[in-house]
């Protein structure tokens, strides 16, 4: 089996997203993704550097083309466009591996662990005219965290959905460049923790994402407001360039940390791992270094006691990813789930998504992720393709 062409595909109307698809001498397609502000510089990079490395090759030598293309992203250190780009090829080669096997993606990973996994909900809105139906009923969630956090929460629990992430400090960070919050803005922020639990009591977690705003004092006393909320964690509060200051904070609170999608590689969560730094493993796989790099990751998770969460706020071949490392990983704890983009644009972009049925995600039985781009994606008006090819 031979890499023939390698394709990258970007919408311009939607999200700003990347997919890649690598195409064989067999006929099966991968499919990867990365979601990153400044699309065209991932397929930029896929097509000038890593085609040249892939094409030709057989798709199969997974550890093999993940260090070479490691290698040849050297020069700029290996984090941003370059991470970006061979994780979404990461992904792709994955996918091939498993449907030339003729089995789901978890069973090339190692088998099932767990049949599903509990899912929570990150209160987004819709980020675009959608198709489909015209009702909006819990779709705005970003919007009633303000306005009605209480029915927020009884409009997921009516779900099935037992958990929610949120983040009312957002809108406070930019008056001092997140460097201070006063005790106004602190009781406001908290406002909707407290209408959760008098609307639904201890029924629902409470997850709080910080992303990376604040510096040390400030996220101490953001973490200090929610511990009478039993919050589910405190994700990202702070730039992740000190984990000292991760340790620091972990250790003045009683709220578990979360960390972190914007770290890579199994390198970059060594020292994580080492200062006993965060509570919770968080990992987006289109951004760490694909799905090789997070198995590898919740591995060394696992021997530090820690449990293992991966995000998706980014694409459906993300969350469907994920879904399929959490079905494998023993460790893995909760699937980060957006129900206004599985209700929207998701379902817009590719054929199958993972089925969530009373809170819990599962991952599909057909060969590979199970998920194809729909046929007209690739003929949209605002569709931008660029093959590279043998």
């Amino acid at each position: 089996m031979k890499i023939t062409k390698i394709e990258t595909i970007i919408l311009k109307d939607i999200w700003p997203v990347t997919w890649v698809q690598i195409h064989t001498d067999d006929s099966i397609v991968g499919l990867g993704e990365v979601w990153v502000n400044g699309t065209g510089s991932v397929a930029t990079y896929v097509a000038e550097v890593l085609a040249p490395e892939l094409l030709g090759k057989d798709p199969r030598d997974i550890e093999r083309h993940w260090a070479r293309m490691y290698y040849v992203g050297r020069s700029t250190g290996n984090r941003g466009v370059n991470m970006l780009a061979m994780s979404a090829v990461d992904i792709a080669l994955w996918d091939i591996y498993a449907q030339s096997a003729g089995v789901p993606l978890y069973q090339v990973l190692g088998g099932k662990f767990r049949e599903r996994i509990r899912v929570y909900n990150t209160c987004f809105d819709p980020i675009m005219p959608h198709s489909g139906s015209n009702d909006d009923s819990g779709l705005y969630d970003l919007k009633a965290q303000w306005e009605d956090p209480g029915a927020l929460a009884e409009s997921l629990l009516a779900d099935g959905v037992t958990a929610m992430k949120i983040w009312p400090f957002d809108r406070y960070a930019d008056k001092s460049n997140g460097q201070f919050i006063g005790t106004e803005d602190l009781e406001a922020a908290t406002r909707p923790f407290r209408e959760i639990r008098e609307a639904v009591g201890n029924r629902i977690d409470i997850a709080l994402e910080l992303h990376n705003r604040w510096n040390l004092p400030a996220s101490k006393q953001i973490a200090r407001s929610v511990e009478p909320y039993n919050a589910m964690w405190i994700e990202d509060a702070m730039p992740l360039n000190n984990i000292d200051s991760l340790k620091e904070l972990k250790d003045s609170t009683t709220v578990p940390v979360c960390a972190s999608e914007t770290i890579s590689t199994r390198w970059g969560f060594r020292d994580v791992f080492e200062k006993h730094a965060t509570d919770i493993v968080m990992i987006d796989v289109t951004w760490v270094g694909g799905l090789s790099e997070a198995r590898k990751i919740g591995y060394a998770a696992e021997t530090y006691g820690l449990p293992f969460a991966p995000h998706d706020a980014s694409g459906p071949v993300t969350l469907m990813a994920s879904t399929h490392l959490d079905m494998h990983l023993p460790n893995a704890v909760v699937q980060e789930t957006v129900r206004a983009f599985m209700r929207t644009w998701y379902a817009d972009v590719v054929d199958v998504l993972p089925v969530i049925e009373d809170g819990h995600i599962s991952a599909p039985d057909t060969p590979g992720l199970g998920m194809k781009l729909l046929p007209g994606v690739m003929d949209r008006p605002d569709a931008d393709v660029t093959a590279t090819t043998l």
